[in-house]
């Protein structure tokens, strides 16, 4: 399920400087030490990963946009605390993960934030007329699964088999064992199954 080519930038090695990783540095320590016109331009480069990252994960424009929002105010706040020992973008992701995750734990009536034993629903069945109209539904019918994950899960499908994050990358960006992640991962493709095979019946 992999789909690292989505974002080719997705992951550099975490020691590998690359001429994009030496200018988001650069961008940082120029921002941190005040420069709005620095801190714009990460803002300009990176606004539309952050969004689409907080989209998958909140399945709602809105709150995506809003999310977004509140994660460079807190980049703003936070620049100075980044020293360039991982990509710019992974410290980034790392930023963004845990704020989606903050609001699921704030507003815990959200059906993003159901528990992992919540009954199965399958979906209403639906005959494609055409294979591209198949796919489209087999897409949503995706979309809609990944959406009723629990955030744990969420995240790491979505940075390992969406963004192609490695287990380590992942592991570093929600800040747990890598263990952990792994099974995170393997929890969530399970459940996606058993949501995805629900929705076919």
């Amino acid at each position: 399920m992999n789909q690292a080519a989505l974002n080719p930038a997705a992951a550099a090695p975490p020691h590998e400087v690359t001429p994009e990783r030496a200018t988001d540095f650069a961008l940082a320590q120029r921002a941190a030490e005040g420069d709005m016109q620095a801190f714009e331009e990460l803002f300009r480069k990176h606004r539309r990963l952050v969004y689409g990252l907080c989209l998958r994960m909140t399945q709602d424009v809105a709150e995506a946009e809003d999310v977004t929002q509140e994660v460079f105010v807190l980049l703003f706040r936070k620049i100075g605390g980044f020293r360039g020992e991982a990509n710019f973008t992974t410290w980034l992701h790392r930023l963004t993960v845990n704020q989606v995750l903050m609001r699921f734990r704030k507003n815990k009536s959200r059906r993003e934030d159901a528990l992992e034993d919540e009954e199965v629903r399958p979906h209403e069945s639906v005959r494609p007329s055409s294979p591209k109209a198949s796919q489209m539904i087999d897409r949503l019918s995706l979309e809609s699964a990944i959406a009723k994950l629990p955030p744990g899960y969420r995240a790491a499908f979505i940075l390992h088999d969406v963004e192609g994050y490695e287990h380590e990358e992942v592991a570093r960006i929600m800040g747990c064992a890598v263990g952990t992640s792994k099974s995170q991962l393997h929890k969530a493709r399970t459940k996606l199954r058993k949501l995805l095979n629900a929705g076919r019946t």
